[in-house]
C-alpha cells in the first residue's frame, strides 16, 4: 500500500514537470512534495529550494521558512557527503536571511542557521559563500551589542578582502567597522569607514539584498545619516536619509524599506521632529505588519511611542514605548538598550515620574559600561542632569556634575549636536544660578561652530538662549 502511494507520488511530480511547466514555475512546492512523498528526496531538494527562493523574492517570508525547513528535512534522509553539506550550506543561508527578517537579527532561529552556515563553510572549504555567512553572523553580534565579536568578524573581512584583493569583501569590512564604531560612540572614524564602504558598492554586482537579504546601499546610508546628525550636519543627514529612501524604493525589497523607514524615524527622533518621526515609523510599522518583519516592528513601535509622548499623549507614548522595548527583546535585542531606555526615562520625567526616569537611566548606564555602547552617552548623562534638575528635592551639585559628564563625553566623541544639547542644559543651569557671563562663553562658541540645521529645535533653543544672556549681560 505503501509503495502505491509512493508510485502514484511520483507519477504527479514527472506529469508535473513533463507537461505542466507552467505550474512547476509558478508552484514548485507541489513537485518538491511529491517527490518527497514519493521518498526520492534527491529530486525534491531542488524543487524546495526554487519554492523558497521564490518566496523570498515575493517578501513572503514564512513561506520560504517552511519551504527551506522541508529541503533540510528532505536533504538530511541522503547520505552524508560533500555534495550534501554544500547544499545543506546554501539552505542554511537562504532560510537565514528568512528568519533575519521575520524574528529579528538576533533571534535564536536566525543565529542557529548562520552558526551551522559556518560550520559548513569551515567543513567544506567553501569560501565564496563567506560574506552572507560572515555579514549575518555580524548582525548577531550588532544587536546583542557583542561589539568586539563584531570587530572580529569586521577584521576576518579585512585579512580576506587583503588575501583575495576583493572589493566586496573590503566594502563589508568598511560597513562593519564603521557601524561598530558608531556604536561605541566614535562618530568620525565611523564615518570615513562608511564613506569608503558606500564608494566602494559596484551596481554591476548581484543585488545585495538578494545575497545579504538587505540593500546594502540602502543600510549604508541610513548608517551615514545618523552619523552625520551625531557630527553635526543635520541637513546633509537628512539629504543622506532620502537618498536612502529613494533607493529602497526603487529596488522593490519591503524588508530594506522598512529598516529606512525605522532609521529615518529615528534621524527625526534626534532632530526632536516628533510628527515626522512618527510618519516614518508609521511607515515602517505599516511595512514589518504586512511582511512579518519583527525587529523593525519593535523600533518603529518605540519611537511611535515617544512621538506621541512627546505630542501631549504621554501615558499612551509610554505604553507604547513598554510594549516596543518588550517586543524589541524578543527578536534577541536587549530590555536595556541605553538608547531606547533614555527616551522612555525622558517620557517619564515629563510626566513627573522622575524616580522611574532616573531608575531607567541608571538600568541604561549599566549596559553601557557592560556592552561598550557609548553613542547615546551624552544624552544620558544630560537627562540625568535635567530629570535631577526636575526633582522636588533637586540637587543642583550633583546635576550639574552629570551634564559636565555629558559635555565632556560629547567632546570626547567630536559629536557637535551632543554637545550643543548638553552645553544648552548646562548653561541654563548656571543661567539660573545668575553665572550668566559664564553660560554665555560656554554656549556661543558651540552654536557659532554649526554651518546647517538652524531650524532643528536644538539650534533654535540653543539661539533663543544666547539672546536671553545677552539681554541679561548689556
Amino acid at each position: 500500500m505503501r509503495s502505491t502511494r509512493r508510485y502514484y507520488h511520483q507519477r504527479i511530480a514527472q506529469v508535473l514537470t513533463t507537461q505542466f511547466p507552467d505550474t512547476v514555475a509558478t508552484q514548485p512546492e507541489l513537485v518538491a512534495y511529491h517527490y518527497t512523498e514519493a521518498g526520492l528526496h534527491e529530486l525534491a531538494i531542488a524543487y524546495w529550494q526554487q519554492a523558497g527562493q521564490g518566496a523570498q523574492e515575493r517578501s513572503a517570508h514564512e513561506e520560504a521558512i517552511a519551504h527551506f525547513s522541508k529541503g533540510l528535512e528532505a536533504l538530511m534522509a541522503l547520505p552524508e557527503s560533500c555534495e550534501r553539506d554544500q547544499q545543506e550550506l546554501t539552505f542554511c543561508i537562504d532560510l537565514g536571511k528568512s528568519l533575519t527578517t521575520t524574528k529579528g537579527w538576533a533571534g535564536p532561529e536566525a543565529e542557529a542557521a548562520y552558526v551551522r552556515a559556518w560550520e559548513l563553510c569551515q567543513r567544506v572549504g567553501n569560501t565564496s559563500q563567506l560574506v552572507p555567512v560572515l555579514w549575518g553572523y555580524s548582525q548577531v553580534y550588532v544587536v546583542r551589542a557583542d561589539f568586539i565579536k563584531q570587530r572580529e568578524v569586521g577584521r576576518r573581512f579585512f585579512s580576506l578582502a587583503d588575501q583575495r584583493s576583493d572589493a566586496t569583501l573590503l566594502m563589508v569590512a568598511h560597513w562593519l567597522t564603521g557601524t561598530n564604531l558608531f556604536h561605541i560612540g566614535d562618530y568620525v572614524t565611523s564615518w570615513r569607514h562608511l564613506e569608503q564602504a558606500h564608494a566602494l558598492y559596484d551596481p554591476r554586482q548581484c543585488p545585495t539584498h538578494v545575497t545579504l537579504g538587505v540593500d546594502f546601499r540602502v543600510f549604508t546610508l541610513s548608517y551615514m545619516s545618523h552619523a552625520l546628525w551625531g557630527l553635526g550636519y543635520s541637513e546633509q543627514a537628512v539629504q543622506r536619509s532620502c537618498e536612502a529612501l529613494a533607493l529602497a524604493r526603487d529596488v522593490h525589497h519591503p524588508f530594506s524599506l522598512a529598516l529606512t523607514h525605522a532609521y529615518a524615524a529615528m534621524l527625526y527622533q534626534f532632530r526632536q521632529e516628533p510628527h515626522t518621526a512618527s510618519k516614518h515609523a508609521d511607515m515602517a510599522f505599516a511595512l514589518c505588519t504586512e511582511h512579518s518583519i519583527a525587529y523593525y516592528l519593535a523600533w518603529a513601535t518605540i519611537i511611535q511611542g515617544w512621538s506621541l509622548a512627546e505630542q501631549d499623549r504621554r501615558e499612551e507614548g509610554i505604553t507604547q514605548m513598554q510594549q516596543g522595548l518588550t517586543d524589541f527583546q524578543a527578536t534577541g535585542g536587549r530590555l536595556r538598550s541605553p538608547y531606547y531606555l533614555t527616551l522612555l526615562a525622558e517620557a517619564y520625567g515629563h510626566s513627573g515620574q522622575v524616580e522611574k526616569g532616573l531608575h531607567l537611566l541608571d538600568e541604561a548606564l549599566t549596559d553601557m559600561q557592560e556592552t561598550g555602547e557609548h553613542f547615546w552617552k551624552a544624552e544620558l548623562h544630560r537627562l540625568q542632569g535635567e530629570l535631577l534638575l526636575a526633582h522636588s528635592t533637586a540637587d543642583q551639585t550633583t546635576a550639574s556634575a552629570y551634564l559636565h559628564q555629558a559635555l565632556e563625553a560629547a567632546r570626547r566623541q567630536q559629536a557637535k549636536s551632543l554637545e550643543l544639547c548638553a552645553a544648552t542644559s548646562l548653561a541654563r543651569l548656571w543661567q539660573s544660578q545668575g553665572k550668566g557671563k559664564d553660560a554665555y562663553d560656554l554656549l556661543a562658541p558651540v552654536y557659532n561652530w554649526f554651518t546647517e540645521g538652524f531650524d532643528t529645535v536644538d539650534l533654535i533653543n540653543a539661539k533663543a538662549l544666547l539672546d536671553e544672556l545677552a539681554e541679561g549681560s548689556s
